[in-house]
């Protein structure tokens, strides 16, 4: 009995709705952050159009909120970029770590990847790569709804801020906590690990209350670099 033939396009498709039932929990979850965002620029002054293209553009959450938090009329451009650019230093390792992970990419390909990675999307793409191959399709298929529900909850923020009111007040602004607390759950290997979010914590809390401005992002990041490299140094010399 002659196999019939599989549409050469199917594995494709299969991918990309793959990777979008694997995000879909996250897809959720960024829903009120995105809200939350459209709301909060609504209140600094930004038109939903503005709010949109932001979203769309920068598309990185964490910045974006470090914007709004220290937005101005006028705007100091150095001040909010240079924020950016603190909060957003973490993607470079985060790139590097998920690009060694995409042999099925083409340059192209990998580079266009790294312009939609986003913590959500580094830390299920990690824990797809643990398993099986990761693969430009399946990739695409956690980044589009990703990315849409994105801009499109912050234009929807923009348009409804002055009906939310304060997002504090009914509990939506610790969603983009909440997010990152499962996040990192699904990274734990045990008291290593807990070692590694201590030293982050108290390094970030502690430049937070000394020093000004967003260096404790920097920090917390580096703390936990640290801690890292140090418990694998003494493994190596236990071994």
């Amino acid at each position: 009995m002659l196999q019939q033939s599989r549409p050469p396009g199917e594995p494709i498709v299969g991918e990309f709705l793959a990777g979008m039932r694997a995000i879909f929990p996250l897809v959720i979850a960024v829903l009120p952050i995105g809200l939350v965002f459209g709301a909060v620029a609504a209140t600094k002054g930004l038109s939903p159009l503005e709010t949109t293209l932001m979203s769309a553009l920068v598309f990185a959450g964490g910045s974006q909120f470090v914007a709004m938090d220290i937005w101005s009329h006028p705007a100091s451009w150095i001040g909010v970029g240079f924020a950016a650019l603190l909060v957003n230093i973490r993607h470079v390792l985060m790139s590097a770590s998920i690009g060694t992970k995409m042999q099925s990419f083409s340059d192209a390909k990998r580079y266009v990847a790294m312009l939609f990675l986003a913590d959500e999307l580094w830390a299920i793409a990690e824990f797809r790569a643990g398993s099986t191959r990761l693969t430009p399709a399946w990739y695409a298929g956690i980044v589009t709804p990703f990315y849409l529900t994105w801009v499109g909850s912050s234009l929807a923020g923009a348009l409804l801020g002055a009906f939310l009111g304060n997002p504090a007040v009914i509990g939506l602004d610790f969603a983009f906590t909440a997010v990152f607390v499962v996040l990192v759950m699904g990274f734990w290997k045990g008291p290593e690990t807990g070692a590694i979010l201590a030293a982050s914590g108290v390094a970030s809390v502690a430049v937070h209350h000394f020093v000004p401005g967003v260096w404790y992002i920097a920090a917390g990041a580096l703390a936990g670099l640290a801690t890292a490299l140090w418990q694998g140094r003494a493994r190596e010399q236990a071994a």
